[in-house]
């Protein structure tokens, strides 16, 4: 097929806690193909450089506010992601797409709801302006503990199996927050060769539709070190979902209580499993990194 550049694309770059990602806004500039678009831009050498692109649209049912779609590095279409939606948070609200503190969120995986902690801040005039979105609370909803389409495996809920791979035989928790997640805890993470067992054990036949893979450390009876192989991605600084799936295992196998401090590569999520409500929350910070221009080819 021959190309043509001719669309123009405004995009924002973001990241929550190191998950930086390529925000689009569709109510402005339509995407026909979003796959080829997230392979080409998320090339770190040749491209914008990111873990994927978010396309931000407006909701066309009255229960949800905004839609977000999220594409990874590879071009495969994520269910979830914990960072991206603290950001969306802060995007629709600085750049006055809405001037609620409460949004909500339609995913592939269901409608999240989004808490924005604003404030207000001093221009060099020293002079109050709008507000910022300091931190997002977001509630992701029940972890599900078997999910069949995910885990091909009849095993009590949130018990934890043995997996073997590459010679290694890993222990973990099989958790799902929309998306599939493995978490194992180790007693030193720094001794994990993170990209050889996670790109293996991503596609291991256990995970029907590959896996997100996390190694974990406790480091006391909160605070819990996290490494990310992302399905689609590959090693993340962060992964959202991820930390709450690290959460939810920890609680489950007795490292936690139901608050747990995640620690990872590109910053820390704060994580609470309801015991009210069974929901899980998390909190965490998003921040803009640049705004920019990119072309698309458009086919002849």
């Amino acid at each position: 097929m021959m190309f043509k550049t001719t669309q123009k694309i405004h995009f924002t770059k973001m990241h929550g806690a190191g998950n930086d990602y390529i925000y689009v806004d569709t109510s402005k500039y339509s995407i026909a193909d979003p796959s080829r678009a997230a392979i080409a831009w998320s090339d770190r050498h040749k491209g914008i450089g990111s873990d994927g692109l978010v396309l931000i649209g407006r909701s066309s049912i009255p229960e949800a506010d905004f839609t977000m779609r999220i594409f990874n590095a590879d071009g495969s279409e994520a269910m979830m992601c914990g960072n991206a939606s603290r950001c969306i948070g802060k995007y629709v609200y600085e750049k006055g797409l809405t001037d609620k503190t409460t949004v909500k969120l339609l995913t592939p995986s269901g409608i999240k709801t989004l808490l924005l902690k604003t404030g207000r801040i001093a221009d060099d005039t020293q002079s109050l302006r709008k507000g910022v979105v300091e931190e997002v609370t977001v509630d992701m909803q029940e972890p599900a503990l078997e999910q069949p389409s995910q885990f091909a495996v009849n095993a009590q809920q949130g018990t934890p199996i043995m997996i073997s791979s590459l010679g290694t035989t890993f222990r973990g928790t099989f958790v799902s927050m929309g998306n599939p997640h493995f978490v194992i805890f180790v007693d030193n993470i720094d001794k994990i060769d993170v990209a050889l067992y996670g790109s293996s054990l991503e596609h291991h036949p256990f995970f029907p539709e590959r896996c997100n893979i996390e190694f974990a450390q406790p480091l006391d009876d909160k605070s819990i070190r996290t490494r990310v192989w992302e399905r689609g991605s590959g090693i993340t600084q962060a992964c959202g979902t991820g930390a709450c799936a690290t959460a939810v295992a920890a609680c489950l196998t007795g490292i936690t209580g139901r608050r747990s401090h995640i620690i990872m590569d590109g910053g820390a999520l704060d994580i609470e499993w309801s015991d009210s409500d069974h929901h899980v929350y998390m909190t965490g910070p998003a921040t803009f990194v640049f705004d920019g221009e990119a072309y698309l080819q458009l086919p002849l």
